[in-house]
Protein backbone atom coordinates (compact mmCIF):
# COMPACT_ATOMS: atom_id res chain seq x y z
CA UNK A 1 0.00 0.00 0.00
CA UNK A 2 3.18 2.16 0.01
CA UNK A 3 2.14 2.94 -3.44
CA UNK A 4 -1.19 3.82 -3.54
CA UNK A 5 -1.87 7.72 -2.15
CA UNK A 6 -4.87 9.36 -1.34
CA UNK A 7 -6.73 12.28 -2.42
CA UNK A 8 -9.65 13.60 -0.45
CA UNK A 9 -11.86 15.78 -2.28
CA UNK A 10 -14.01 18.67 -0.74
CA UNK A 11 -15.65 20.58 -3.69
CA UNK A 12 -18.43 18.29 -3.24
CA UNK A 13 -22.04 19.85 -3.11
CA UNK A 14 -23.75 20.24 0.36
CA UNK A 15 -26.84 22.60 -0.20
CA UNK A 16 -28.84 19.47 0.67
CA UNK A 17 -27.58 19.33 4.02
CA UNK A 18 -29.08 23.18 5.13
CA UNK A 19 -27.96 24.72 8.33
CA UNK A 20 -25.69 21.86 9.35
CA UNK A 21 -22.76 23.00 6.10
CA UNK A 22 -23.82 26.93 6.40
CA UNK A 23 -20.72 27.41 8.45
CA UNK A 24 -18.63 24.47 7.69
CA UNK A 25 -17.71 21.98 4.51
CA UNK A 26 -19.63 18.64 4.12
CA UNK A 27 -16.59 16.84 5.49
CA UNK A 28 -16.53 18.64 8.32
CA UNK A 29 -20.28 17.62 9.82
CA UNK A 30 -20.72 15.76 12.85
CA UNK A 31 -21.35 12.11 13.01
CA UNK A 32 -22.35 9.22 15.22
CA UNK A 33 -21.71 10.92 18.65
CA UNK A 34 -18.26 12.13 18.19
CA UNK A 35 -17.06 11.59 14.69
CA UNK A 36 -16.67 14.23 11.43
CA UNK A 37 -17.42 12.68 8.20
CA UNK A 38 -14.31 13.26 6.89
CA UNK A 39 -12.83 10.52 9.88
CA UNK A 40 -14.51 7.14 8.04
CA UNK A 41 -12.72 8.55 4.66
CA UNK A 42 -9.16 9.12 6.64
CA UNK A 43 -9.66 6.25 9.00
CA UNK A 44 -9.92 3.93 5.67
CA UNK A 45 -7.03 4.80 4.16
CA UNK A 46 -4.72 4.94 6.86
CA UNK A 47 -6.42 1.62 7.68
CA UNK A 48 -5.13 0.59 4.37
CA UNK A 49 -1.52 1.70 4.59
CA UNK A 50 -1.97 5.04 2.85
CA UNK A 51 0.83 7.46 3.95
CA UNK A 52 0.26 10.22 1.95
CA UNK A 53 -3.03 11.83 2.00
CA UNK A 54 -3.73 15.21 -0.18
CA UNK A 55 -6.75 17.03 0.82
CA UNK A 56 -8.06 19.33 -2.08
CA UNK A 57 -9.75 22.14 0.20
CA UNK A 58 -13.02 24.56 -1.05
CA UNK A 59 -14.41 26.88 1.54
CA UNK A 60 -15.92 27.12 5.08
CA UNK A 61 -13.10 24.32 5.92
CA UNK A 62 -11.87 26.35 9.05
CA UNK A 63 -14.00 23.65 11.31
CA UNK A 64 -12.37 20.55 9.41
CA UNK A 65 -8.58 22.16 10.00
CA UNK A 66 -9.26 22.40 13.80
CA UNK A 67 -10.63 18.99 13.90
CA UNK A 68 -7.71 17.20 11.57
CA UNK A 69 -4.49 19.87 12.42
CA UNK A 70 -1.64 17.93 11.62
CA UNK A 71 -2.90 14.81 11.08
CA UNK A 72 -1.90 13.28 14.39
CA UNK A 73 -4.76 11.04 15.46
CA UNK A 74 -4.77 9.57 11.74
CA UNK A 75 -0.92 8.60 12.17
CA UNK A 76 -0.08 11.13 9.57
CA UNK A 77 2.19 13.78 10.52
CA UNK A 78 5.46 12.45 9.58
CA UNK A 79 8.40 13.60 8.09
CA UNK A 80 8.03 11.54 5.12
CA UNK A 81 4.54 12.00 3.36
CA UNK A 82 1.73 12.37 5.67
CA UNK A 83 -1.33 14.69 5.75
CA UNK A 84 -0.89 17.83 2.67
CA UNK A 85 -3.97 20.31 2.62
CA UNK A 86 -4.05 21.67 -0.99
CA UNK A 87 -5.18 25.02 -0.93
CA UNK A 88 -7.91 26.08 -3.69
CA UNK A 89 -6.79 28.56 -6.93
CA UNK A 90 -8.25 32.10 -6.63
CA UNK A 91 -11.75 32.49 -7.73
CA UNK A 92 -12.76 34.74 -10.60
CA UNK A 93 -16.08 36.12 -10.10
CA UNK A 94 -19.43 33.67 -10.70
CA UNK A 95 -16.71 31.16 -11.19
CA UNK A 96 -17.53 27.60 -9.23
CA UNK A 97 -14.34 25.50 -9.27
CA UNK A 98 -14.59 22.10 -9.59
CA UNK A 99 -11.92 19.60 -8.73
CA UNK A 100 -9.92 19.73 -12.03
CA UNK A 101 -9.05 22.98 -11.80
CA UNK A 102 -7.99 22.38 -8.10
CA UNK A 103 -6.18 19.80 -9.04
CA UNK A 104 -4.16 21.17 -11.72
CA UNK A 105 -3.54 24.45 -9.35
CA UNK A 106 -1.65 21.37 -7.08
CA UNK A 107 -0.17 19.51 -9.86
CA UNK A 108 3.16 19.86 -8.21
CA UNK A 109 2.01 18.41 -5.28
CA UNK A 110 1.17 14.88 -8.24
CA UNK A 111 4.14 15.18 -9.64
CA UNK A 112 6.38 15.13 -6.03
CA UNK A 113 4.67 12.13 -4.71
CA UNK A 114 6.49 8.90 -5.07
CA UNK A 115 3.30 6.89 -5.34
CA UNK A 116 2.49 5.17 -8.71
CA UNK A 117 -1.72 4.69 -7.77
CA UNK A 118 -3.95 7.37 -6.53
CA UNK A 119 -6.98 6.61 -4.86
CA UNK A 120 -9.41 9.79 -5.77
CA UNK A 121 -12.51 10.14 -3.08
CA UNK A 122 -15.21 12.30 -1.26
CA UNK A 123 -15.42 13.15 1.92
CA UNK A 124 -19.33 12.36 2.58
CA UNK A 125 -19.33 8.42 2.53
CA UNK A 126 -19.72 6.65 5.85
CA UNK A 127 -18.36 3.34 5.78
CA UNK A 128 -15.24 0.73 6.95
CA UNK A 129 -14.08 0.09 3.11
CA UNK A 130 -10.97 -2.11 2.76
CA UNK A 131 -9.19 -0.03 -0.01
CA UNK A 132 -6.50 -2.41 0.42
CA UNK A 133 -8.52 -5.34 -1.56
CA UNK A 134 -9.42 -2.47 -4.10
CA UNK A 135 -5.93 -1.51 -4.99
CA UNK A 136 -5.37 -5.51 -5.48
CA UNK A 137 -8.45 -5.62 -7.41
CA UNK A 138 -7.47 -2.68 -9.51
CA UNK A 139 -3.88 -4.66 -10.14
CA UNK A 140 -5.14 -7.96 -11.06
CA UNK A 141 -7.45 -6.80 -13.71
CA UNK A 142 -4.57 -4.02 -15.04
CA UNK A 143 -7.50 -1.74 -15.00
CA UNK A 144 -6.89 1.84 -16.08
CA UNK A 145 -9.56 3.36 -13.72
CA UNK A 146 -11.46 0.97 -11.01
CA UNK A 147 -14.95 2.54 -9.40
CA UNK A 148 -15.46 1.31 -5.85
CA UNK A 149 -19.23 0.58 -5.83
CA UNK A 150 -22.28 -0.72 -3.43
CA UNK A 151 -25.43 -2.55 -3.98
CA UNK A 152 -28.55 -1.02 -3.13
CA UNK A 153 -32.32 -0.34 -3.47
CA UNK A 154 -34.50 2.34 -3.58
CA UNK A 155 -32.60 4.48 -5.41
CA UNK A 156 -34.88 7.24 -6.44
CA UNK A 157 -35.39 8.14 -2.64
CA UNK A 158 -31.75 8.93 -2.17
CA UNK A 159 -30.03 11.19 -4.96
CA UNK A 160 -27.63 12.19 -6.69
CA UNK A 161 -26.29 9.11 -7.09
CA UNK A 162 -23.91 7.20 -10.21
CA UNK A 163 -25.09 3.66 -11.12
CA UNK A 164 -23.13 1.38 -13.21
CA UNK A 165 -23.48 -1.32 -15.05
CA UNK A 166 -20.66 -4.07 -15.32
CA UNK A 167 -20.28 -7.64 -17.12
CA UNK A 168 -19.56 -11.04 -15.14
CA UNK A 169 -15.51 -10.27 -15.26
CA UNK A 170 -16.56 -6.52 -13.24
CA UNK A 171 -15.83 -4.25 -16.46
CA UNK A 172 -17.79 -1.27 -16.47
CA UNK A 173 -20.03 -1.58 -19.56
CA UNK A 174 -22.39 2.00 -18.67
CA UNK A 175 -22.05 5.06 -16.14
CA UNK A 176 -25.63 6.99 -15.42
CA UNK A 177 -26.01 10.11 -13.64
CA UNK A 178 -29.34 10.24 -11.40
CA UNK A 179 -30.98 7.88 -14.47
CA UNK A 180 -35.31 8.30 -14.42
CA UNK A 181 -35.24 4.54 -14.79
CA UNK A 182 -32.15 2.15 -13.48
CA UNK A 183 -31.71 -1.47 -13.99
CA UNK A 184 -28.70 -1.45 -11.83
CA UNK A 185 -28.28 -1.71 -7.89
CA UNK A 186 -24.75 -0.85 -8.43
CA UNK A 187 -24.06 2.73 -7.55
CA UNK A 188 -20.67 4.11 -7.08
CA UNK A 189 -19.01 5.57 -3.98
CA UNK A 190 -17.04 8.15 -5.74
CA UNK A 191 -13.99 6.45 -5.12
CA UNK A 192 -11.95 5.30 -7.77
CA UNK A 193 -8.50 4.31 -8.10
CA UNK A 194 -6.41 5.35 -10.96
CA UNK A 195 -2.48 5.49 -12.01
CA UNK A 196 -0.68 9.01 -11.42
CA UNK A 197 0.24 9.53 -14.82
CA UNK A 198 -2.61 9.06 -15.76
CA UNK A 199 -4.46 10.85 -13.06
CA UNK A 200 -2.22 13.88 -14.39
CA UNK A 201 -2.76 13.60 -17.78
CA UNK A 202 -6.55 13.90 -17.36
CA UNK A 203 -5.97 16.83 -15.20
CA UNK A 204 -4.43 18.84 -18.00
CA UNK A 205 -6.16 17.76 -20.66
CA UNK A 206 -9.47 19.10 -18.75
CA UNK A 207 -7.93 22.06 -17.41
CA UNK A 208 -6.67 23.04 -20.86
CA UNK A 209 -10.45 22.88 -21.85
CA UNK A 210 -12.29 24.24 -19.22
CA UNK A 211 -13.40 21.16 -17.08
CA UNK A 212 -14.75 21.18 -13.75
CA UNK A 213 -15.37 17.72 -13.02
CA UNK A 214 -12.83 14.58 -12.99
CA UNK A 215 -15.23 11.53 -13.08
CA UNK A 216 -18.05 12.90 -14.72
CA UNK A 217 -16.57 15.29 -17.32
CA UNK A 218 -13.12 13.29 -18.11
CA UNK A 219 -13.13 9.35 -16.90
CA UNK A 220 -17.07 8.70 -18.11
CA UNK A 221 -17.04 9.64 -21.67
CA UNK A 222 -13.48 7.56 -22.15
CA UNK A 223 -15.63 4.61 -21.23
CA UNK A 224 -15.18 3.06 -24.91
CA UNK A 225 -11.39 3.52 -24.37
CA UNK A 226 -10.51 2.64 -20.87
CA UNK A 227 -10.60 -0.11 -19.29
CA UNK A 228 -12.61 0.82 -16.42
CA UNK A 229 -13.93 -2.00 -13.72
CA UNK A 230 -16.31 -1.45 -10.50
CA UNK A 231 -14.81 -2.93 -7.19
CA UNK A 232 -17.95 -4.67 -5.25
CA UNK A 233 -17.84 -3.03 -1.57
CA UNK A 234 -20.17 -5.34 -0.17
CA UNK A 235 -20.39 -3.96 3.68
CA UNK A 236 -22.52 -1.36 5.12
CA UNK A 237 -22.21 2.29 3.23
CA UNK A 238 -24.24 5.56 3.95
CA UNK A 239 -24.43 8.08 1.72
CA UNK A 240 -24.95 11.60 3.38
CA UNK A 241 -26.42 14.28 0.78
CA UNK A 242 -29.20 15.85 2.79
CA UNK A 243 -30.77 16.16 5.72
CA UNK A 244 -32.96 13.26 5.18
CA UNK A 245 -29.88 10.91 4.75
CA UNK A 246 -27.86 12.85 7.28
CA UNK A 247 -30.99 11.64 9.99
CA UNK A 248 -31.41 7.62 8.38
CA UNK A 249 -27.98 7.35 8.88
CA UNK A 250 -27.58 8.43 11.66
CA UNK A 251 -30.08 6.63 13.31
CA UNK A 252 -29.08 3.39 11.84
CA UNK A 253 -26.16 3.52 13.99
CA UNK A 254 -27.88 2.37 16.98
CA UNK A 255 -28.76 -1.14 15.36
CA UNK A 256 -25.63 -2.89 17.04
CA UNK A 257 -24.56 -5.11 13.52
CA UNK A 258 -24.25 -1.85 11.46
CA UNK A 259 -22.38 -0.01 14.84
CA UNK A 260 -20.18 -3.33 14.93
CA UNK A 261 -19.68 -3.53 11.12
CA UNK A 262 -19.24 0.35 10.56
CA UNK A 263 -16.63 0.87 13.55
CA UNK A 264 -14.57 -2.62 14.14
CA UNK A 265 -14.88 -4.86 11.02
CA UNK A 266 -11.88 -3.56 8.75
CA UNK A 267 -10.45 -1.34 11.44
CA UNK A 268 -10.66 1.46 14.06
CA UNK A 269 -12.53 4.52 12.92
CA UNK A 270 -10.09 7.59 14.37
CA UNK A 271 -10.91 10.98 15.36
CA UNK A 272 -9.76 14.14 17.36
CA UNK A 273 -8.55 13.15 20.69
CA UNK A 274 -10.79 14.91 23.80
CA UNK A 275 -10.32 14.04 27.65
CA UNK A 276 -13.49 14.78 28.98
CA UNK A 277 -14.98 12.84 32.08
CA UNK A 278 -17.17 10.12 31.01
CA UNK A 279 -20.82 10.43 31.16
CA UNK A 280 -22.49 11.37 34.63
CA UNK A 281 -26.05 9.72 35.05
CA UNK A 282 -27.84 11.44 37.61
CA UNK A 283 -30.60 10.30 39.90
CA UNK A 284 -34.02 9.67 38.06
CA UNK A 285 -32.26 9.32 34.38
CA UNK A 286 -33.40 7.01 32.13
CA UNK A 287 -31.56 6.23 28.46
CA UNK A 288 -32.41 3.25 25.97
CA UNK A 289 -31.01 2.32 22.97
CA UNK A 290 -29.18 5.65 22.44
CA UNK A 291 -24.81 6.64 21.79
CA UNK A 292 -23.92 8.94 24.93
CA UNK A 293 -20.64 10.75 24.39
CA UNK A 294 -18.46 11.55 26.89
CA UNK A 295 -18.74 14.94 28.82
CA UNK A 296 -22.75 14.13 29.04
CA UNK A 297 -24.27 15.01 31.96
CA UNK A 298 -28.08 13.04 32.17
CA UNK A 299 -30.87 14.06 34.05
CA UNK A 300 -33.75 12.90 32.12
CA UNK A 301 -34.95 10.60 29.46
CA UNK A 302 -33.19 9.85 26.33
CA UNK A 303 -34.98 7.00 23.92
CA UNK A 304 -33.28 5.97 20.59
CA UNK A 305 -31.17 8.99 20.20
CA UNK A 306 -27.32 10.31 19.97
CA UNK A 307 -25.83 12.62 22.04
CA UNK A 308 -22.49 13.91 21.24
CA UNK A 309 -19.88 15.33 24.21
CA UNK A 310 -20.58 17.18 26.58
CA UNK A 311 -24.53 17.63 26.39
CA UNK A 312 -26.24 19.14 29.22
CA UNK A 313 -29.97 17.16 29.77
CA UNK A 314 -31.91 18.77 32.91
CA UNK A 315 -34.59 17.07 34.84
CA UNK A 316 -37.58 16.11 33.20
CA UNK A 317 -36.24 16.01 29.76
CA UNK A 318 -37.58 13.78 27.16
CA UNK A 319 -35.54 13.16 24.12
CA UNK A 320 -36.82 10.52 21.37
CA UNK A 321 -35.43 10.01 17.93
CA UNK A 322 -33.23 12.57 17.87
CA UNK A 323 -29.61 14.45 17.49
CA UNK A 324 -28.13 16.69 19.49
CA UNK A 325 -24.04 17.77 19.17
CA UNK A 326 -21.67 18.71 20.81
CA UNK A 327 -22.25 20.79 23.97
CA UNK A 328 -26.28 21.24 23.71
CA UNK A 329 -27.96 22.56 26.73
CA UNK A 330 -31.66 21.45 27.04
CA UNK A 331 -33.52 23.19 30.01
CA UNK A 332 -35.88 20.86 32.29
CA UNK A 333 -39.21 19.97 30.62
CA UNK A 334 -37.68 20.13 27.61
CA UNK A 335 -39.71 17.67 25.31
CA UNK A 336 -37.47 16.92 21.70
CA UNK A 337 -38.36 14.17 19.02
CA UNK A 338 -37.24 13.89 15.59
CA UNK A 339 -34.70 16.69 15.48
CA UNK A 340 -31.30 17.54 15.12
CA UNK A 341 -29.63 20.26 17.39
CA UNK A 342 -26.56 21.49 15.94
CA UNK A 343 -23.28 22.77 18.10
CA UNK A 344 -23.58 24.76 21.27
CA UNK A 345 -27.72 24.75 21.29
CA UNK A 346 -29.53 26.18 24.29
CA UNK A 347 -33.23 25.10 24.84
CA UNK A 348 -34.76 27.17 27.47
CA UNK A 349 -37.15 24.85 30.06
CA UNK A 350 -40.74 23.91 28.73
CA UNK A 351 -40.13 24.24 25.23
CA UNK A 352 -41.17 21.43 22.80
CA UNK A 353 -39.95 20.50 19.22
CA UNK A 354 -40.95 17.85 16.96
CA UNK A 355 -40.08 16.94 13.71
CA UNK A 356 -40.96 14.65 11.04
CA UNK A 357 -38.18 11.38 10.28
CA UNK A 358 -38.82 12.35 7.05
CA UNK A 359 -38.41 15.62 7.45
CA UNK A 360 -36.14 16.48 11.41
CA UNK A 361 -36.36 19.91 12.60
CA UNK A 362 -32.90 20.87 12.87
CA UNK A 363 -31.71 24.26 15.43
CA UNK A 364 -29.25 25.95 13.85
CA UNK A 365 -25.16 26.19 15.73
CA UNK A 366 -24.98 28.98 18.67
CA UNK A 367 -29.19 28.88 18.13
CA UNK A 368 -31.11 29.75 21.61
CA UNK A 369 -34.61 28.44 21.32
Amino acid sequence: MRNLMGIINLAEPSEGLGELTQHRTLGAVPFGGRYRLIDFTLSNMVNAGIRNVGILLMDRFGPLLDHIKDGKEWDLDRQRDGMFLLPPPPRESGDGVGNVKNLAHNRSYLEKSRQDYVLFTGSNMVGNIDYAKALGFHQEKRADVTVIYNQTRNLDHNPPYTAVVTNEDGRVLDIALNPQHCTSQKIALNMYILSKDLLINLVDHGAARQKRDLFTELIMPRLPNLKIYGYEHEGYVGAVNSLKSYYQHSMELLQPDVWQELFFNHGQIRTKVKHEAPVRYLEGSKVSNSLIASGCIIAGTVENSILFRGVQVGPGVVIKDSIVMQKAQLGAEVSLKNAILDKDVTISAGKSLTGDPRYPLVISKLARV
